[in-house]
């Protein structure tokens, strides 16, 4: 087993840790009113996120968007089930600029340090454009059980699909020609499109179950990832245990 996917394991182990803790919390501290709501709307979005660009693009990359994407997501939800509006623009920006920064550093070890910076700068400049246009996490704020489908909401995901696709061939012409340049550029901006599309789709749900869910389930939720997470970060003692060759 490659060094690399242990320490990737254990680092995610970590991140379970931590999402766990916040759950346990969550029911530890009283529920859904003040900050808690958005800490758990937080780790919801990060685990969905998480999960999506893990499976599509790699665990380091999984764990660095989920995190800021859910994150950013939360913080602009949360503030539209509070006061029915959104940030000023110069908010907007730095959101994107968080997720546009974290999607680069994960794909800095493929691509390159003038790739991921520029990779970064398209990508902050392309969902600015979005926010000022209108088109943000929030634009049709839903607390339903059931999936949010609107013309928009595809049209906004096509076209981030192909802005994801453009942004990575423009870098690979300009600073670096990556290996398969096409197929990797419609790989990122497919999963990327996939997974935030069928993010806003089922955000209803999680925006119901953040200020629904019984507090009780959210502890018992909280102690199985930190469960999941005890049992990743002890796979490289078991490798040792068992003398498994790590290389």
């Amino acid at each position: 087993m490659d060094h690399h996917t242990v320490a990737s394991i254990s680092i995610a182990g970590s991140c379970l840790d931590v999402l766990g803790s916040l759950y346990l919390a969550y029911d530890l501290l009283g529920g859904p009113h003040g900050p808690l709501r958005l800490l758990t709307r937080a780790v919801t979005y990060s685990i969905l996120f998480g999960l999506g660009y893990g499976l599509g693009l790699g665990l380091i990359f999984g764990v660095a968007s989920g995190l800021a994407t859910g994150v950013t997501i939360a913080i602009e939800l949360n503030r539209t089930s509070k006061r029915q509006d959104h940030y000023s623009l110069p908010w907007e920006a730095l959101f994107a600029a968080i997720r546009a920064s974290a999607f680069s550093t994960a794909l800095y070890p493929q691509v390159g340090l003038r790739f991921a910076i520029l990779y970064a700068v398209l990508l902050t400049a392309g969902q600015v454009i979005f926010y000022a246009r209108g088109v943000r996490p929030a634009l049709l704020y839903s607390t339903t059980r059931r999936p949010l489908f609107a013309r928009l909401l595809v049209w906004s995901t096509v076209l981030r699909t192909a802005g994801y696709i453009a942004a990575a061939l423009l870098c690979s012409a300009l600073v670096r020609h990556v290996e398969h340049p096409w197929l990797f550029a419609l790989r990122l901006g497919l999963v990327t499109g996939v997974v935030t599309g069928a993010g806003t789709v089922f955000s209803p749900y999680v925006e119901y179950y953040a200020d629904n869910l019984p507090q009780r389930r959210m502890g018992v939720v909280g102690i199985g990832l930190m469960f999941c997470g005890f049992a990743l970060q002890s796979l490289q003692y078991w490798l040792a245990v068992f003398d498994v060759r790590v290389s």
